[in-house]
């Protein structure tokens, strides 16, 4: 059993305290002293089969066993009970009756699953289909849950109608004082402490109230004089069955409390479906119908008057719908709605929450159904009081034209620019007055009109804004939709930069002011850098006007002017005024230099950063400045990286061997990363990788030969960025490609190319062997050469990788292929042998 039916199992138990011999010692409105270990066996089955029939929820029921004082400590108590009795009889006799006492009514009476079982009863619930959600009022059940919950704190209804298993709450207080919590038998009676019994079975609350103090007035004689009081109240209420049928979503009989009402129940049921009427729902009770539902009421007003309470054994008939009309467009509910007779268009149109603020409410296009085809009809405003809809008629709603009667648009240098009303004999020079004028930066000399003619072509109209203001010229008589634009001086120029490089804290281009000169723009840079020179700040100006032949080789092109400036920007007389486009540069002082570093990596004494001294400092240099090798140093694998050298060989050649084979690039990049990988375990420190990952421009140097001849040619000259990387002693060759077997061997001054390719089990099938090439520690590369018909291979030297590229996989001929060569071939030898005769 899950946890959730039982905790429902111990919170009825605690509204539940009814059994012989225990309710009379037991006060059901204070759970406070409840004692789960007096408890029996047969007890607790017994509240078990009880809580099967429960008509309230679990929510509620916990609501009400923490308001009584039910202890946490008793629940768990209980809870742990129930569990082992499941473990020791297995599901109980009493809760199998129960179920099969409900499978049973299901199976006669079409019941829905009660209360108790309510996750199983949403499960079954119809999706919503689209035709219902464009039903009005439907949505009011489409977050229906099949379980009703009354709220048990309000106030007793006076027309209540008491039954059988309803609790009375008697309250006297005053002069004498008692509270009394009585069940109604079945018989309809209350038994009244030194009272007596009353007969309540049938009776309103506001009636059973007046027959209460009749006889308690015997008992408590201050109850006529008013010294003494009573209040009569309803607890516990009991269950009834009501059956709904007809077009609902879950038809059948439901367990309900008996303060529910009709909503409540078709809330339960899921509402109507899209085929059920929400206009026509009755309410059967002893073979008469005595309430009609109309659900629009409620939907329009709020109204509740014919959401009478239910009776056991009333039945609520959902009739199918007879007319529905749908409203296309402009209103606020555009949806299907059901129409009784009699009713008008205004009456559909106040359903549907009238038109919308854009709605086209003049006249109204209807397409009915008239058996045979459809018929299309307007609806005019005046006819919207006295047309009555028939079944299955389509309203639809247009909008109003996106479109103005009276706009005039003015754009451009004026200084309220935007739309205007288009007034009676309103001309284009009061348009410009309603802008407040034109703007200082206005183009008065020219604009123009746009207008749209009788056949909405477009016409230009131009006009001078200085003469039209003036009086001059004759004034223009606008029309609708007329679009005035009035251009300003800077629309019709190119905007005025400046352009200012070199040696400034912030280069860049910089907007023209009238005035500007080069002080201006270099301070407005931010000022100078540490390595400008100031003497000799260069000045490019346009050319304009030449006179010169362009076609001469050597035309005039730029004005050049080179300008001293005080390196403090101070006001002199020779301030020099710049002109729009002008292009500044200020260079670099002669013989000012950045300093620039270089790194060396590896097997030396002293590895680290050096800042380069001398533009001619060279390898060997370096060499000295970090103290030397260390034992451990490799100098034949030593490389040299430099990002501003072309690719290295291997690189180049793998290009060149892409461009013939026309191969995948994902096994250029499976090289290449090998080939980083084979770097960085070799001859890479833990702080390098980030550089490694760039591309590898290595320069394959010869380090022996560097520090046997220093300043020679192979000693090359250091540049800013350079590492220079001095591994330790390799004794490892990785082979890799298209082999059998990728390896890693030792290696061995006798050991041969091919060698170490029978080690890696032997060329693969796909192989191309005379494109074999070999990477050394240094990042210099050699490839196979072609000798006659022989393939010379690289020799091997330690921390060198052998690379066999791929095949370019040959495609086969096909029969049409096949047919073709050897038509041709056939045709080759018959022309042959006709020569030869």
């Amino acid at each position: 059993m899950s946890v959730k039916r039982i905790t429902i199992f111990i919170v009825t138990l605690l509204l539940f305290v009814i059994t012989a011999g225990y309710a009379q010692n037991i006060n059901t409105q204070d759970l406070s002293s409840i004692n789960v270990d007096e408890l029996s066996d047969s007890q607790i089955m017994g509240f078990l089969q009880q809580a099967e029939s429960s008509g309230l929820s679990e929510s509620q029921l916990m609501q009400m066993a923490k308001a009584r004082g039910m202890s946490t400590e008793q629940l768990e108590k209980l809870q742990d009970r129930i569990s082992k009795l499941e473990a020791k009889n297995g599901t109980s006799n009493a809760t199998e009756m129960g179920l099969q006492n409900r499978k049973s009514v299901r199976k006669i009476n079409g019941d829905t699953d009660s209360l108790a079982d309510p996750l199983k009863k949403i499960d079954t619930l119809p999706k919503q289909d689209s035709l219902r959600s464009r039903i009005y009022g439907a949505d009011l059940f489409f977050n229906a849950h099949p379980v009703f919950e009354p709220n048990l704190t309000i106030a007793t209804p006076l027309d209540y109608i008491i039954g059988a298993g309803d609790e009375i709450n008697i309250d006297i207080y005053g002069q004498s004082e008692a509270s009394y919590s009585l069940q109604v038998s079945p018989d309809g009676n209350i038994n009244i402490p030194y009272a007596g019994v009353v007969n309540v079975g049938g009776a309103s609350i506001q009636q059973a109230t007046k027959r209460i103090k009749e006889k308690l007035t015997v008992v408590y004689k201050a109850l006529a004089t008013g010294g003494t009081k009573v209040a009569i109240t309803l607890g516990n209420i009991r269950s009834i069955k009501v059956v709904l049928t007809g077009e609902v979503v879950q038809p059948g009989t439901y367990t309900l409390p008996s303060v529910a009402s009709v909503f409540n129940a078709l809330y339960s049921a899921g509402g109507p479906t899209s085929t059920g009427s929400l206009r026509n729902i009755t309410v059967v009770r002893g073979g008469e119908v005595i309430a009609h539902l109309d659900l629009y009421d409620f939907l329009q007003t709020g109204s509740m008057k014919a959401n009478i309470n239910l009776r056991d054994q009333d039945v609520i008939q959902v009739s199918p719908y007879l007319s529905r009309v749908e409203l296309i467009g402009a209103v606020k509910r555009p949806m299907l709605f059901e129409i009784k007779p009699g009713e008008t268009f205004d009456d559909l149109l106040r359903y549907a929450g009238g038109f919308t603020e854009d709605a086209y409410t003049d006249r109204i296009s209807v397409v009915r159904k008239t058996g045979k085809e459809y018929q299309l009809e307007d609806l005019l405003k005046s006819q919207f009081a006295q047309f009555e809809p028939h079944a299955g008629d389509q309203f639809t709603i247009e909008k109003i034209l996106d479109r103005f009667t009276n706009r005039i648009t003015l754009r451009g240098a004026v200084f309220r620019p935007g739309n205007y009303e288009l007034s009676p004999g309103l001309t284009l020079s009061m348009l410009i007055k309603k802008a407040d004028g034109l703007k200082e930066d206005a183009f008065v000399k020219r604009a123009y009109l746009i207008r749209l003619k009788d056949d909405f072509q477009r016409e230009q109209l131009s006009f001078s804004p200085a003469e039209i203001l003036a009086g001059t010229q004759a004034d223009i008589t606008l029309k609708r939709e007329d679009v005035v634009v009035i251009p300003s001086l800077f629309d019709l120029r190119e905007e005025y930069t400046v352009t200012l490089n070199g040696e400034v804290r912030h280069p860049g281009q910089y907007p023209f002011s009238e005035g500007m000169t080069l002080q201006s723009l270099i301070l407005e840079a931010g000022g100078f850098t540490e390595g400008a020179s100031v003497q000799r700040v260069e000045v490019a100006r346009r050319v304009h006007n030449t006179e010169e032949d362009l076609t001469n080789t050597s035309a005039h092109t730029a004005d050049i002017f080179n300008i001293s400036v005080n390196r403090n920007l101070t006001l002199s007389d020779t301030t020099f005024e710049l002109q729009p486009f002008d292009l500044v540069n200020v260079r670099p002082s002669a013989g000012y230099e950045y300093q620039r570093t270089v790194r060396i990596e590896g097997e030396v004494r002293y590895p680290g950063d050096y800042t380069l001294v001398r533009k001619d400092e060279r390898v060997s240099d370096l060499i000295e400045r970090a103290g030397g090798f260390t034992p451990y140093a490799y100098v034949a694998g030593a490389s040299l990286k430099r990002r501003t050298v072309p690719l290295p060989l291997y690189d180049r050649t793998s290009n060149n061997l892409r461009q013939e084979q026309a191969t995948k690039a994902a096994l250029e990049q499976e090289r290449i990363g090998r080939l980083q990988s084979l770097q960085s375990a070799t001859n890479n420190p833990a702080g390098s990788h980030l550089e490694q990952n760039m591309q590898n421009n290595y320069v394959g140097i010869n380090l022996e030969q560097i520090i046997a001849n220093p300043g020679r040619d192979n000693d090359l000259l250091l540049e800013g960025g350079d590492v220079l990387r001095v591994p330790k002693q390799l004794q490892t060759v990785k082979v890799s490609g298209e082999v059998l077997s990728p390896v890693t061997s030792l290696y061995a001054d006798n050991k041969s190319f091919k060698a170490y390719i029978s080690e890696a089990g032997g060329f693969s099938q796909q192989a191309l062997r005379k494109r074999s090439f070999v990477v050394y520690a240094n990042g210099s590369a050699r490839s196979t050469k072609k000798i006659l018909f022989f393939n010379n291979y690289p020799k091997i030297k330690p921390g060198s990788e052998i690379f066999v590229p791929q095949r370019l996989p040959r495609e086969r001929l096909n029969a049409t292929q096949i047919l073709g060569l050897g038509t041709g071939l056939a045709s080759l030898a018959a022309i042959v042998v006709s020569l030869l005769k």
